[in-house]
C-alpha cells in the first residue's frame, strides 16, 4: 500500500507502539520505553527528537535509512519510504496519535492507564507495564550485584585500615616498653655507660666546662681519684668522722624528754661523691657499717685483709668474688655475674651477702607491710629497739653500744640506722645517716655544735617512715668456716619475717642441729618450713672433709 493513504498496515510494531502511549511527551515517551531496560534493543528515534505535537519535522534529514537500502524506514512500524518528505507524511497520517499530547489521547479515547510502579511511565497495556517493571527488577539486581562488590571491597578496606592500625599501636607499644627498659636501665646503672671512674671524668669535666672548676684541679682531683683506685681505698673526701661522740656529749648535757638512748660504735658517715651520685648509697652506707665493724675488736679475725675503707670499685669486686664463691645465686645471675665498671644499685641481699663471705653472722629481715596507722611501721621501730637494749649496761641513760649500725632499705635508697631514742612518752625515734645527705651538712653539726634544731637532720620518728616496705641487716656475731660453708649451701641467705608478736618464724635454718649429731653422719636431711614454702635441707660429708649442703623442694 502507498505511504500517506491514511489507512493503518497492521504491522506488529505498530500495534506494539500503540499500546504503549503514556502521558509524557513524544520523545520522552519512547526514550522511557526502551531506555529504562539497560538490555532493552534500542531502535533509533533520531528522527523524531525535539518533535512537539502538530510540528512540522525534516524527516528527509532525520528518517533512518533502512538496512541495505537508501531508503528512509518508519522508526515505528518500520516501512520504508522513498524519500524524506514521505516519511514525514506517513508518520502524521499513520502514527498521529503517537505524537498527540497526554491529555488529549486520555480525553479522546478514555482508555484505561497503567502507572509504574519504580518511576513515572504511565502505560496503556498491562502486559507492556509487566515487561517494563521486569527491566526495572533485572536493573535493580545488577545494582544490587554491584553493590555487593562494592561493599565487600569496602569491608576489605576497612579490616585492611584496622590491620593497619593495630600493627601501628603494636610499634608504639614495642617501642615505648624498649624506652622504659632503657630508661630502667639508665636508672639502675645497667646500661653500660661506664662505672664510678667514668662518671666521675664526666663529672669533673663538666665542672671545668661551667666555670666551676680550674683546669688545673681539674688534672689535681682526677690525679687523686686514679691513685684511689689503684689502691682500691676510699679517698676520704666525703667521709664526716666524731658525729657518734659529738651525740654522746650532746645527750649527756640535755635530755629533757628522753627516758634513754642507744648509740652504735663510732660510725663515720660517708656521702656521695660525683662519682657515685644517684646510685652509690647502698656502697657508702655499706663503708659506715664498716667503719664501725674495724673500731670494734671482735670483729678482727674476719677483717683481717681489710685495714681501710675500700673505694666502691673495690667494693664491687668483693661482692662478685662473694658471687663466685657461691652466695646469692639468683642476685648475681640478676646483674650477669658483674658489677665492676657499672653504676648498678645494690641492696640489702648483697649486702648480706658481703658480709656473709666476711665470715660476719647477719639477720636479713623483711618488714614487707605496714604495722601501724597511716602507713606507718612501729613493729620495725620496736625491733630496732630490741636489737640495741640487748646490749644493756645498767642504768645508764646514753649507752654507747658494742652494736653496729644497721642497714636499712627501701625502694629505691638506703639508710644507716646509727642509734634510737625511747621517750618518757614510750614514742621512738631512729638517729639515722642519710648517705644523700652532704658531707658539709654533716660537718656543721660538729662546727656549730649539735642542738635540738639541727638534730632534725638525723632524727626519724615512726610517721616519718612510711615506705610500704622496709628490709634491714644487722651483724651480730661472727661466723666459723663451717657455718659460712652452711650459708653458701643455704641460698646465702634466709629472710626472717615476724608474725603479730613481733616472734621469729624462722631462724638461720638448722646447721647447730646438724653440728650437734655426733658422731657426724656421712649424710642428713631435715624438712624445713619457711612460711609456706617447704623445701628439704640436705646435708652430706664428702671425702675431702668439706660439708655440702642443698635444698629440694617438698612437692604435695
Amino acid at each position: 500500500m502507498p505511504l500517506g493513504s491514511g489507512q493503518d498496515t497492521g504491522h506488529p510494531q505498530t500495534a506494539r507502539a500503540n499500546a504503549g502511549t503514556r502521558c509524557l511527551a513524544p520523545r520522552e515517551q519512547l526514550n522511557c520505553c526502551f531506555e529504562r531496560g539497560s538490555r532493552a534493543v534500542r531502535p533509533s528515534f533520531s528522527s523524531i527528537d525535539g518533535l512537539a505535537p502538530g510540528s512540522p519535522r525534516d524527516w528527509s534529514r532525520s528518517a533512518v535509512p533502512a538496512a541495505g537500502t537508501d531508503l528512509p524506514e518508519c522508526p515505528f512500524c518500520g516501512e520504508s519510504g522513498a524519500s524524506g518528505r514521505e516519511m514525514e507524511a506517513h508518520v502524521r497520517a499513520r502514527h498521529r496519535h503517537l505524537l498527540q499530547s497526554p491529555a488529549s489521547a486520555q480525553s479522546g479515547n478514555g482508555q484505561q492507564l497503567y502507572e509504574c510502579p519504580m518511576c513515572d511511565l504511565v502505560c496503556t497495556n498491562c502486559q507492556i507495564l509487566q515487561e517494563h517493571v521486569d527491566l526495572h527488577l533485572e536493573e535493580s539486581s545488577i545494582s544490587e550485584g554491584t553493590n555487593v562488590g562494592g561493599n565487600l571491597r569496602d569491608l576489605e578496606l576497612a579490616q585492611h585500615l584496622q590491620n593497619e592500625e593495630y600493627r601501628k599501636r603494636k610499634l608504639e607499644e614495642a617501642q615505648q616498653e624498649r624506652e622504659e627498659f632503657q630508661k630502667l636501665q639508665r636508672q639502675y646503672g645497667l646500661d653500660n655507660t661506664g662505672g664510678y671512674k667514668q662518671q666521675s671524668l664526666r663529672s669533673l669535666e663538666k665542672e671545668v666546662y661551667t666555670g666551676r672548676m680550674l683546669p688545673s684541679e681539674y688534672q689535681r682531683r682526677k690525679a687523686d681519684m686514679m691513685e684511689s683506685l689503684a689502691l682500691g681505698l676510699d679517698d676520704g673526701k666525703t667521709k664526716t668522722s666524731g658525729v657518734i661522740e659529738a651525740l654522746y656529749n650532746y645527750y649527756q648535757s640535755e635530755f629533757k624528754d628522753l627516758r634513754r638512748v642507744w648509740l652504735s660504735t663510732g660510725v663515720d658517715h660517708f656521702s656521695f661523691s660525683l662519682g657515685d651520685r644517684g646510685w652509690g648509697c647502698g656502697y657508702r652506707n655499706f663503708q659506715m657499717l664498716l667503719s664501725s665493724l674495724l673500731r670494734n675488736g671482735t670483729f678482727n679475725d674476719c677483717l683481717k685483709g681489710i685495714n681501710a675503707i675500700p673505694c666502691i670499685p673495690k667494693l664491687q669486686s668483693l661482692i662478685e668474688d662473694a658471687w663466685k664463691e657461691g652466695f646469692d645465686p639468683q642476685g648475681a645471675s640478676h646483674f650477669n655475674n658483674r658489677l665492676h665498671g657499672t653504676r648498678a644499685w645494690i641492696g640489702a641481699c648483697e649486702i648480706y651477702s658481703l658480709l656473709t663471705s666476711l665470715r660476719l653472722k647477719c639477720q636479713i629481715l623483711d618488714f614487707h607491710k605496714a604495722t601501724g596507722p597511716s602507713g606507718t611501721h612501729p613493729r620495725l621501730f620496736e625491733w630496732i629497739l630490741n636489737y640495741y637494749s640487748s646490749d644493756r649496761e645498767a642504768s645508764a641513760k646514753v649507752v654507747c653500744t658494742s652494736k653496729p649500725p644497721i642497714y636499712l632499705q627501701h625502694q629505691g635508697h638506703s639508710r644507716s640506722v646509727v642509734g634510737i631514742e625511747e621517750r618518757k612518752n614510750r614514742t621512738l625515734c631512729l638517729l639515722i645517716f642519710d648517705p644523700g645527705c652532704p658531707s658539709q651538712e654533716m660537718q656543721k653539726l660538729l662546727k656549730q655544735g649539735i642542738d635540738g634544731t639541727s638534730l632534725r637532720l638525723l632524727r626519724r620518728f615512726v610517721g616519718g617512715l612510711k615506705h610500704k616496705q622496709y628490709q634491714v641487716v644487722a651483724v651480730d656475731g661472727v661466723l666459723s668456716p663451717e657455718e659460712k660453708v652452711v650459708s653458701i649451701a643455704e641460698n646465702n641467705f634466709c629472710v626472717i619475717t615476724h608474725d603479730r608478736s613481733g616472734l621469729s618464724i624462722v631462724d638461720t635454718l638448722v646447721f647447730l642441729w646438724f653440728r650437734l649429731l655426733c658422731p657426724i653422719p656421712k649424710s642428713a636431711s631435715l624438712p624445713v618450713r619457711e612460711g609456706k614454702l617447704k623445701y628439704l635441707l640436705k646435708f652430706k660429708l664428702v671425702k675431702s672433709g668439706s660439708i655440702r649442703a642443698g635444698r629440694s623442694p617438698i612437692v604435695q
